[in-house]
């Protein structure tokens, strides 16, 4: 079947995987900021998440077309109405103290972190001192340690999440459509009875 728009993906693509990685820390730590703790930012954070995933391809064609980065402002823009809406749910007064900054660096948090100087990755190389055959022979073996797997769970998390929203919302304009085609057969049918 031909698309005018084709349905969402039920995986999300590598370009969101990767803009989850590099901005992921930044997005939970101004979450746990604005909730006033560590203890609902992980949940406004992934509620952040997934209102990008539903929008994605619309604000990658956004960005291409403008020529800009749309993406950071629009997570900048979800994170405050969430926030918002997670402060009006809630049953007791939350205490948040706003520390004094400029408004350009509270604004900095969704911009990706600068890459690492070449040198500094050297230096912290040469630093190590390696003192027995295991810590020796740990940088020939590959690492247990897998960093990229929280993040691209939670890129996975969301998408899942914007996918059932997207299904929903796909029903539902199908039930709208086959109710309003019911209701012009009806209107369509007693007009045509009243006339013969």
């Amino acid at each position: 079947m031909a698309y005018l728009f084709p349905p969402m993906d039920d995986e999300p693509p590598p370009d969101f995987i990767a803009f989850v990685a590099e901005r992921l820390a930044g997005l939970q730590r101004e979450a746990a900021r604005l909730a006033g703790g560590a203890r609902d930012a992980d949940a406004l954070a992934m509620d952040v998440l997934t209102d990008l995933a539903v929008h994605w391809r619309r604000l990658r064609w956004e960005g291409w077309l403008r020529g800009h980065d749309v993406l950071g402002p629009y997570l900048a823009h979800r994170l405050e109405v969430r926030t918002k809406q997670w402060r009006e749910e809630q049953i007791y007064p939350v205490e948040v103290t706003v520390l004094p900054s400029s408004s350009e660096a509270v604004l900095d948090w969704y911009r990706p972190p600068p890459p690492p100087a070449a040198g500094e990755a050297e230096d912290a190389g040469s630093r190590a001192v390696a003192v027995t055959v295991a810590q020796r022979l740990a940088d020939l073996l590959p690492t247990t340690v897998r960093d990229e797997v929280g993040v691209v769970a939670e890129a996975e998390i969301a998408w899942v999440h914007a996918y059932r929203r997207y299904v929903w919302w796909r029903y539902t304009r199908a039930g709208i459509g086959v109710v309003l085609l019911f209701g012009y057969l009806i209107h369509f049918m007693s007009a045509a009875s009243s006339v013969a």
